[in-house]
């Protein structure tokens, strides 16, 4: 069976006990547990605890790692800000070796001005996959870069770039943001599929709800449709649930947050079989 699971940043303000023991409430068998989740990220890393849940939660056979973003740009034009982000995504691989994670998400970067990359910004990109690969060597987890939304100043938001970062990099993966790719159109995760399928490693999905990315699959005809596509290539990774809890204009309480997660389970699985 395909792994169902979430997001930890869906608990954002939870400790990592109670993580993955919603997690395992909502009735779902995998979990992708972000470098930035407050609790560990705030606390000097401490991924022993990681370790100890897992064990303490033998229902949730699969975990992936997510490097961490949201300060970070690996092409940044600040040397300072590059190299502690280069820093970071190497450091992160190695944490997710060591948690016993199958699959470690990381970002492309960005430009850091809203303009369309240029020659120097793809130079700091080729650096960066650099400092990865040279990581990535030394653990068999899976490296897989993200595709991002079609902004103007992303490095990596189409199939086609996506596709010829895997030729030139036969060592990478790729993790399909269903959202991000829906930003464009409704069809462009079908394309992502039919074209980088074969080195798919792990899927964050969720709706698109006009312009608000990461809704709940609220048997949407479109996730559907997705999940058909992914079904037809046999594609047996992991299928991670990515939901921005703001998004639902107020707090939502772990018993909300554990009824979403089902529902959407209960959907997923029926897609899949």
């Amino acid at each position: 069976m395909v792994p169902l699971g979430v997001s930890s940043m869906v608990f954002h303000e939870y400790t990592t006990p109670e993580i993955f023991s919603s997690v395992s409430r909502a009735g779902l068998d995998a979990i992708e547990y972000w470098i930035e989740t407050p609790h560990f990220w705030l606390r000097d890393l401490p991924v022993h605890e990681v370790v100890t849940e897992h064990k303490n939660h033998p229902e949730i056979k699969t975990l992936t790692v997510h490097a961490p973003i949201l300060d970070l740009n690996p092409c940044s034009i600040n040397p300072d800000v590059a190299e502690v982000s280069l820093e970071y995504a190497a450091r992160s691989i190695e944490m997710a070796g060591q948690m016993g994670a199958r699959v470690i998400t990381l970002h492309p970067g960005r430009r850091t001005a809203k303009r369309p990359p240029g020659e120097a910004d793809f130079a700091r990109f080729a650096r960066y996959i650099a400092v990865v690969r040279e990581t990535a060597q030394k653990d068999s987890i899976k490296v897989s870069m993200e595709n991002m939304e079609p902004i103007v100043n992303s490095l990596l938001c189409t199939p086609e770039r996506m596709r010829k970062l895997l030729d030139d990099e036969p060592w990478l993966y790729f993790t399909l943001d269903v959202a991000h790719a829906l930003s464009k159109d409704d069809e462009e995760p079908l394309r992502y599929i039919e074209l980088c399928g074969d080195r798919l490693a792990n899927v964050h999905i969720s709706r698109k709800d006009g312009k608000t990315l990461h809704m709940p699959l609220d048997r949407s005809p479109v996730m559907a449709g997705v999940m058909k596509a992914l079904r037809e290539i046999g594609y047996r990774g992991p299928l991670t649930l990515e939901i921005d809890d703001l998004n639902f204009g107020r707090p939502l309480s772990a018993e909300e947050k554990i009824a979403i997660l089902s529902r959407d389970r209960i959907f997923m699985q029926e897609c899949m079989e």
